[in-house]
């Protein structure tokens, strides 16, 4: 899920067309729908404004797919990572930040599929599934997945070095977290956290310190798994699924005002 001007996009996991669904900010009415072009699976997209773009991971297919949405229909290509990438975001300088989880990597392309950076990330940064550069260049990432010991919030350097951290053992009391997956970057640089398990989105500073929880347990009726910030707007869009005998079987998108 990711926004763009006045238009929500929701990423759907379909295999022949119409992937993308496309939402008026003002009403949520469903306004059109988008189809990838050869896509095999997806797990995270993201936008850029700059380019009037969406990018879409396809860990299945090892590839990054790029909308272009200036023109009808829009625009496709696709470039290849080399790893499974999943969680993905737009740097101030405009270029795709990839985090591929199983190789612990954070790779840096320019809008054409150039590859610019390659980051290992240290050692303790297990299953990273998502990562915002900041303005400073430090990466903000969250890791730890089912079965892993650590599940927290890292601030890293530019070059992979480990700064700063937030969580630990997964728990589900304050300061610790059950499967954080996603993140959103406000323009002050306080950070958003989706905690999936804990069903719930946490507020961090820029320091990574405990502010407060901003979406508990009772607003959600199933596991969020996705955040979209609107900054302008100052609107939070969690999306959450239900989870039954392995399969989604339903899913809704929650808005709240922050």
């Amino acid at each position: 899920m990711t926004s763009l001007g006045d238009e929500i996009y929701l990423l759907r996991p379909k295999r022949d067309r119409d992937q993308v669904e496309v939402y008026a900010v003002s009403n949520h009415h469903l306004l059109r729908c988008l189809t990838v072009p050869n896509a095999g699976t997806f797990t995270y997209m993201t936008s850029c404004e700059h380019f009037f773009c969406l990018y879409i991971s396809d860990p299945f297919l090892k590839c990054i797919h790029r909308l272009g949405l200036q023109g009808r229909p829009p625009n496709s290509a696709k470039w290849l990572v080399n790893d499974e990438p999943d969680g993905l975001s737009v740097n101030a300088g405009h270029s795709l930040i990839v985090t591929c989880c199983t190789v612990r990597k954070i790779k840096e392309f320019s809008p054409r599929g150039d590859l610019l950076r390659d980051v290992t990330l240290p050692d303790d940064v297990i299953s990273p599934l998502h990562a915002i550069q900041l303005t400073s260049g430090q990466f903000i990432v969250c890791h730890g997945a089912f079965y892993d010991p650590i599940h927290r919030v890292c601030k890293v350097s530019e070059d992979g070095g480990h700064i700063d951290s937030h969580g630990g053992r997964p728990g589900s009391n304050i300061g610790q977290y059950d499967g954080p997956c996603h993140l959103a970057v406000d323009d002050k640089e306080f950070v958003f956290v989706v905690d999936v398990n804990n069903r719930r989105v946490t507020l961090l500073s820029p320091t990574l310190d405990y502010k407060r929880r901003i979406v508990s347990r009772d607003q959600l009726k199933w596991r969020p798994r996705r955040l979209c910030l609107d900054v302008q707007r100052r609107r939070l869009y969690v999306a959450e699924n239900e989870l039954k005998d392995g399969k989604y079987t339903a899913g809704r998108v929650v808005v709240f005002t922050v």
